[in-house]
């Protein structure tokens, strides 16, 4: 049965057990499948999915409008950023660090295109350079948040009441990091 759709999509079939479907970044839709299922159940798979495909693609549409005109930042520009994040982070970290009642060891700056901070067990902290561009209460929500990692390496009740302990309106900021985040992603230079 040839699917009821106003987009086409692409089949790569693999070793994988089941069907799943994604939107890339480039707005493609695309469905993953095991080598042997057949096109019809492939077919019903994306029926009885494209709603939630056409309201992925609708969304994928609008961060290209939204973000299809932000200037991109210069290698030089991204490196100076990196040079002011390392001292700020690390000013910021040690600020919330005994609010929170951790310690850590290093923090890395990266340029990334999906994370905006993550903690290793360890206790070596990374951030994303572009929260550099976010108001500051993005950046320390994301702080805070990473250094909770040390109680909890996990996004349990436990975790966020560790976060809101120390960092109250976490929900507030973390909402703005969501609507704007693809904003401040379309900022990094294109990779070549």
């Amino acid at each position: 049965m040839e699917p009821k759709k106003n987009f086409t999509y692409q089949v790569i079939r693999s070793g994988r057990r089941s069907i799943s479907v994604e939107i890339s970044k480039e707005s493609e839709v695309i469905v993953r499948a095991p080598f042997r299922e057949t096109r019809e159940n492939i077919d019903d798979f994306v029926n009885r999915h494209h709603r939630w495909i056409e309201n992925h693609l609708a969304k994928a549409e609008e961060r290209k409008r939204r973000t299809g005109n932000i200037p991109k930042m210069s290698e030089t520009e991204l490196n100076h950023l990196v040079r002011v994040a390392k001292k700020t982070f690390a000013a910021r970290a040690e600020y919330y660090a005994p609010l929170v009642g951790v310690d850590y060891k290093r923090i890395t700056i990266r340029k990334q295109r999906s994370k905006w901070g993550s903690c290793t067990e360890e206790g070596n902290l990374n951030f994303n350079v572009l929260l550099m561009l976010a108001p500051p209460e993005v950046l320390d929500s994301v702080v805070v948040h990473e250094l909770c990692h040390r109680l909890e390496m996990n996004h349990s009740p436990r975790f966020y009441n560790h976060v809101y302990r120390v960092f109250p309106e976490y929900d507030k900021w973390d909402k703005w990091l969501k609507d704007n985040g693809d904003i401040l992603m379309s900022r990094l230079p294109s990779e070549n």
